[in-house]
């Protein structure tokens, strides 16, 4: 589906990724332009890519003359900007929203901060951290939020093949960075059955398989 719409982000931003399994479950079509977030010092702090978005951050959405930063601001802008299209990100009910969005916030909220590069690059500059203390210091939050997940997936009767119900939704297009970076970090996932299983039926589907970090442009060769 044509739409206009414009994506800047990075292959490896969790949050980036995050959108384009969204833009990819509503069918929307995207250009894609890459920032790079390490080389030259980041690229994020250009000027005209602070003009753009203030906070220096990725991902950062344009829709004709608008400028949509955040990425869960991102997906609930998709989502009821086109309404009509047949996978809707949030559940139609009260509570199937609510137990979206505190999916989605254990993600971005709890754990994603904690291990987000600008986090890691300070523990490096302030405080010496090596590679293998920033590894441990990454695992360390995801473990303490996929125990939370886990357990909040398995005691709940709208739990599906996906994290709420047989569709995917914005739950499942925040929880798949996640595990992609805990795999990236060498967690063992093996107390987190729920979350690894849904990890899988999630890619599966061409719409998470395109977002992939790997197949994106601006990846390296060899990944």
């Amino acid at each position: 589906m044509a739409s206009g719409l414009v994506l800047y982000g990075y292959w490896r931003s969790s949050a980036a990724y995050r959108v384009r399994i969204a833009l990819n479950l509503k069918g929307l079509s995207y250009e894609t332009r890459p920032v790079h977030l390490v080389r030259g010092g980041g690229e994020q702090h250009a000027p005209d890519y602070r003009a753009l978005n203030p906070q220096g951050m990725v991902p950062c959405l344009l829709d004709g003359d608008r400028v949509i930063t955040q990425s869960l601001a991102i997906m609930e802008y998709l989502d009821e900007m086109h309404p009509e299209l047949e996978t809707a990100l949030l559940p139609v009910d009260a509570r199937g929203r609510a137990q979206v969005r505190a999916l989605v916030m254990m993600v971005t909220s709890d754990i994603h901060p904690l291990g987000n590069l600008r986090v890691l690059q300070q523990l490096e500059s302030q405080f010496g951290a090596d590679e293998a203390q920033r590894a441990e210091w990454s695992r360390h939050w995801i473990a303490l939020g996929f125990q939370a997940i886990e357990a909040m997936l398995v005691d709940n009767a709208a739990t599906g093949r996906y994290c709420h119900g047989e569709t995917p939704s914005m739950a499942d297009a925040c929880l798949v960075p996640q595990v992609y970076n805990a795999l990236r970090w060498k967690l063992p996932l093996d107390d987190y059955p729920t979350v690894w299983r849904i990890y899988q039926a999630c890619n599966e589907l061409e719409a998470f398989r395109q977002a992939a970090p790997e197949v994106q442009p601006d990846a390296p060769a060899a990944v």
